[in-house]
């Protein structure tokens, strides 16, 4: 990895903790979901370590309790998902991919839980959240429909500056 990308990886992680750190007061109103998504129609395989490193850094201000294991693939699973969506070019898309992954979160976080206590503790977590996802889903849509356009365009004509001189 050249230094050019080991420096957009570090900003882009960066700003994925920052807004994810000053959005926590909200009730699952977030800008971790829009900004995977656009890291990886940006930054593409680069986007794995954005997420990683994330997640290490939200381990070490809020602890690395049972629910720092769900962000090592939660995460993932969106970078997969738009990764096999990518030749699509459409905003409703992806407010609909950001909106689907907020209301399935919960799920997905439940999987460790299945682990830890079996089927009926996951399940119990799951719905006792459900409330939350439905406004993580709806939020999720929102907030890509209103900033996709405006923040994907600032990232790839950062990604087409050139840093060196000629």
């Amino acid at each position: 990895m050249k230094i050019k990308d080991i420096i957009i990886v570090a900003l882009m992680s960066a700003i994925l903790l920052t807004v994810q750190v000053v959005a926590a007061p909200l009730p699952n109103i977030e800008l971790v979901s829009l900004l995977v998504i656009i890291y990886t129609l940006v930054f593409k395989w680069k986007t794995l370590f954005i997420i990683y490193i994330f997640a290490i850094l939200e381990g070490l201000i809020y602890g690395f309790g049972q629910w720092w294991f769900t962000y090592l693939y939660v995460w993932t699973v969106l970078f997969v998902v738009v990764t096999l969506l990518s030749k699509i070019d459409s905003v409703i898309l992806w407010a609909c991919v950001s909106g689907m992954f907020g209301l399935v979160f919960g799920a997905l976080c439940a999987i460790t839980y299945f682990f830890i206590g079996g089927p009926a503790y996951a399940v119990s977590w799951w719905i006792s959240g459900i409330t939350f996802d439905l406004i993580h889903g709806v939020a999720n849509f929102i907030v890509c429909l209103v900033l996709f356009k405006p923040i994907y365009l600032i990232l790839t004509k950062m990604t087409s500056i050139s840093f060196s001189r000629k």
